[in-house]
């Protein structure tokens, strides 16, 4: 509890004190029946100042700035009227309720202020991953500086138990790194020489040197940072909504509570004391504190919630916006699949050594980069001897041609086979298969592929139970192997051989027949590993980068980040979404109707001062209590 929130909490015990003590005086026995009224006012006047003294005064305060008709206004003319009943005698006096009512509002203030503190420290848990300072080697040195004084190349030190400064490549030590301020995965990362290290990440075992690549303010810790504290000013429509609501809403109530207070004693000749509490009455329970504090801390919760499990959304519009998907679009390699090539299969022909086929294609692919090249050397056991080889020449689209020990070696696709005049065999598996020929004799075939996530059929199946239409999966593999992908996860749609354009131009597609079969109301997701899926993310309705720990092109595209690989978590983040829509649609629909209930009985007489109370104030407390199951999520 803050300093303020407990000088409130000091103010309401007081006031309560001074409430309940000067309704056990008898006032009547000191001064009469008749001057009682006097003294009781000035009385009760003692603990409605204590209370609510700073609520007057924000009254008065806005009224000078024009901002007239907000919640301070309506609680102090409320109860500011029920003392104005002084001037009528004759009449009930209700001193004990306008105490009471701004004590109650006071109570609800300080629930709320509590609240809102609850769930900003939820969020505040990610900013607990900035770190204070970095330790520099200078001059052979350890010196503690402010981390944005650290350049590119520099290193760094991290002690145990130390939080990594910035972003960096490990140049020396191993590990284990606790990544679950950012992913929200409990399971420790290890790390060794050459291994890329994010900032925000707690070293756990080893005394590790970084070279910074990166500086603070690129960062990704910088970067997530900003993207937390930003969060809040992307409102959601709801939200919006509400602020406009509010903005007619109040001008409107008070209007009709003057027309309730003084018609019928003008036209009719009423009662004044009797139409002027049902105003009051009227006023109390008119206040739009219930929803115009419950639906923004709904949406801040669940945002804080999200970030709990490595979810980070950029404001709660995007929440929204998922919590309303009909189809959700999946890029397969780095996505669904690992983005690794590997040999799942050796098929070598008869009289062939299976690690003979290996070392000859190894040997023949040892100077290409490309993944299905370093899949291959990294299957071979044994060292690759580069004095082995002589003349290399790759065929672009088709593989590579190379003396292994003055044999001719072809390694590659049919299409190589074919030019070479060498038949070679199917292969009933799936994936990319790499045929091998020595001297001009066919010698067999390794099957690559990209192995599909341990969660992605999960994930689907999850998203298909969340109540996702359609499934989609986007892919520049070959059919076949998009096909077989698609079947063993439950996709329910795939599109394969795309170029980066024309990935934007199906999703165009799907966002056309998506928004046509919901009327506008269901949106479109697009999951992607956020580094080279930029204009798809930004095209979609609701982007959604995954993977994306240090990767700067998924925290500027994406509308929401997750920050580990797992697809499951798509769903998670999905189910996040929809519990925040529902408790901002259960409280909208409490708080109105409770209040139009109450406000049709204090037009005719029924609902009392207490009642009115309950309309304002208990709404409000059973809105917020509401509201922040927002905040509680399943790590």
């Amino acid at each position: 509890m803050t300093k303020k929130q407990k000088r409130m909490l000091v103010r309401i015990v007081a006031g309560l004190a001074l409430l309940i003590g000067v309704s056990l005086l008898p006032v009547a026995d000191w001064v009469g029946e008749q001057q009682s009224i006097y003294l009781e006012f000035f009385l009760y006047l003692v603990p409605y100042l204590v209370v609510g003294y700073d609520v007057l005064l924000r009254a008065g305060r806005n009224i000078t700035r024009g901002k007239v008709f907000d919640e301070n206004f309506l609680m102090s003319v409320a109860t500011l009227g029920a003392f104005a009943l002084v001037l009528f005698p004759q009449a009930e006096q209700h001193f004990t309720e306008g105490a009471a009512v701004m004590l109650f509002y006071q109570v609800g203030e300080l629930f709320q202020s509590y609240a809102v503190g609850k769930s900003r420290k939820s969020i505040a848990a990610m900013m607990d991953i900035a770190p204070d300072f970095a330790n520099v080697l200078r001059n052979g040195d350890l010196v503690q500086v402010d981390p944005a004084e650290i350049a590119i190349g520099d290193k760094i030190v991290v002690k145990p138990g130390e939080r990594v400064p910035l972003d960096g490549v490990l140049v020396e030590g191993a590990s284990q790194l606790d990544t679950a301020a950012l992913t929200g995965e409990s399971v420790p990362r290890e790390v060794r020489e050459g291994d890329e290290i994010i900032s925000g990440c707690v070293n756990m075992t080893g005394l590790i040197t970084v070279q910074v690549t990166k500086p603070f303010g690129e960062s990704t810790v910088s970067r997530i940072l900003e993207l937390v504290e930003n969060a809040s000013e992307k409102k959601a429509r709801t939200e919006n909504f509400i602020t406009r609501f509010a903005r007619y809403y109040t001008p409107i109530v008070v209007v009709i509570a003057a027309l309730l207070a003084v018609i019928p004693p003008l036209i009719f000749g009423q009662d004044w004391s009797d139409w002027i509490q049902r105003g009051l009455v009227f006023l109390v329970v008119s206040c739009p504190c219930a929803l115009v504090i419950s639906v923004p801390l709904s949406f801040f919760g669940g945002i804080g919630g999200a970030s709990r499990l490595g979810i980070l959304v950029k404001g709660s519009n995007y929440l929204e916006a998922l919590a309303q998907a009909e189809t959700v679009v999946f890029d397969k390699t780095g996505t669904l699949t690992d983005g690794s090539f590997n040999v799942v299969a050796v098929h070598p022909s008869s009289g062939i050594d299976p690690d003979r086929l290996l070392s000859l294609a190894a040997h023949a692919e040892a100077y290409s980069d490309h993944p299905i090249a370093l899949s291959v050397r990294r299957a071979y056991s044994g060292p690759i001897d580069r004095q082995r080889l002589g003349e290399v020449e790759e065929q672009s689209g088709h593989g590579v041609q190379a003396k292994v020990d003055e044999h001719v070696v072809l390694v590659g696709n049919d299409k190589l086979m074919g030019t070479a005049g060498i038949d070679c065999c199917e292969c009933e598996l799936t994936g990319t298969i790499l045929h091998v020929s020595l001297d001009g004799e066919y010698s067999g075939h390794i099957v690559i592929a990209d192995v599909i996530k341990p969660d992605a059929a999960r994930a689907i199946a999850n998203l298909h139970a969340a109540g996702v239409k359609k499934t989609v999966m986007l892919t520049g593999d070959r059919a076949d192997v998009a096909a077989a992908v698609a079947k063993e996860l439950g996709i329910d749609e795939f599109h394969a051989q795309l170029l980066p354009q024309d990935k934007v131009a199906e999703v165009e597609r799907l966002l056309s027949e998506t928004h046509a079969a919901t009327g506008g109301k269901g949106k479109l997701a697009f999951v992607g590993d956020g580094i080279n899926d930029a204009p798809v993310l930004t095209r979609a309705d609701i982007g959604i980068a995954m993977g994306a720990m240090g990767s700067d092109a998924a925290i500027e595209a994406a509308d929401i980040v997750l920050m580990d690989d797992k697809p499951s978590n798509i769903a998670r983040a999905v189910g996040v979404a929809r519990k925040t829509l529902a408790i901002v649609g259960q409280n909208i629909v409490f708080a109105l109707g409770v209040k139009f209930l109450v406000l049709i009985l204090a037009a005719f007489g029924i609902a009392n001062m207490w009642l009115a109370v309950f309309a304002d104030v208990g709404v409000s407390v059973i809105a917020i209590l509401n509201a922040m199951r927002a905040m509680n999520v399943r790590k």
